[in-house]
């Protein structure tokens, strides 16, 4: 398949892994790349030294095109946008802020941006800086959930209509069949984040993963709305912040107790009790742990399987 997504970034497939933070390094990134998607780092944890590192390492690891997620509310961030003009990184997703700031910038070095919004208001704001293309993400996901819950099968259609740019569709994505029906809405590639986290190369915790693989249907929920929103896996530290959202607490308490290593301590170093288990909804629909390349290869046979059978169907 060819389209707007697949020249852009010059991949085989319009797949893109999502660029989670503390499960996204250059192996899996690489992985993906290799495999024909679009392999991304999530920068959104790692110091500046760490990520040249991440960068060089994946640079050795593929000859194809791999990109950086990039948080705009990373505290150093001139000193990652430095390190990615310095790289000559031909890719980066933003998110989680104002992507007029660093947009010209990145693309005055020749790099190719987008942007992850979760709502028609802010993808033509993004579309307004000049990004390349759109990551329109619905209340599925794990992260960079909107505050008005707007699921993916109604986001898409909207964004599509809403910006000439092309659109990338994200939450609840991990199958050829959600893949197939995500390009039907008029997206033009996908992303797939919580399909990866549960991946060999992923750099998740080893329990994170295996949390990722017995999650139920309904085990997860969108929590922390009034800091950003992030779909949690119910452990203990999700009731505990369930309880402080019952009670009125404000946004000063639930950032004190969501404290700044607690996705760290969930995610990276696998307490499944106190930390932070960002995931999304199609967890429930998880059920091992696989190579990235083989996690790719099945979405693009179940993809062009699901396509066949609907070719002549009509009403």
């Amino acid at each position: 398949m060819q389209n707007r997504i697949t020249q852009l970034f010059g991949i085989q497939y319009p797949i893109i892994q999502a660029g989670m933070i503390w499960c996204s390094g250059w192996e899996l990134a690489s992985a993906v790349s290799n495999a024909g998607g679009l392999g991304i780092i999530g920068a959104g944890s790692m110091y500046p030294d760490v990520l040249r590192v991440q960068i060089q390492k994946c640079k050795a690891a593929t000859n194809k095109p791999f990109a950086i997620n990039l948080p705009l509310l990373y505290p150093d961030i001139d000193k990652h946008i430095a390190i990615l003009l310095e790289e000559k990184v031909p890719i980066v997703f933003t998110s989680a802020g104002n992507p007029g700031k660093w947009t010209e910038t990145l693309k005055n070095a020749e790099i190719k941006v987008v942007h992850v919004v979760s709502n028609e208001k802010f993808a033509k704001k993004a579309e307004a800086c000049g990004v390349d293309a759109i990551v329109a993400e619905g209340f599925e996901a794990g992260g960079h959930n909107g505050r008005e819950e707007t699921t993916t099968l109604v986001l898409i259609p909207q964004i599509t209509r809403a910006v000439k740019i092309p659109v990338i569709a994200a939450g609840g994505i991990g199958t050829g069949k959600t893949m197939l029906a995500a390009l039907a809405l008029g997206a033009e590639a996908v992303q797939i984040g919580s399909r990866f986290v549960a991946s060999t190369e992923s750099s998740a915790h080893l329990n994170f993963k295996n949390a990722v693989v017995e999650a139920n249907d309904g085990g997860t929920q969108l929590s922390l709305k009034k800091l950003t929103p992030v779909r949690l896996i119910k452990n203990k530290f999700w009731e505990d912040i369930t309880a402080a959202e019952a009670s009125g607490a404000s946004a000063a308490v639930l950032e004190k107790m969501l404290g700044r290593a607690r996705a760290k301590k969930g995610m990276f170093e696998g307490d499944l009790e106190e930390g932070e288990l960002e995931i999304g909804q199609i967890s429930g629909y998880i059920n091992q742990i696989k190579p990235a390349a083989t996690i790719v290869e099945e979405i693009v046979d179940e993809f062009n399987q699901e396509s066949e059978k609907l070719a002549n169907v009509r009403l």
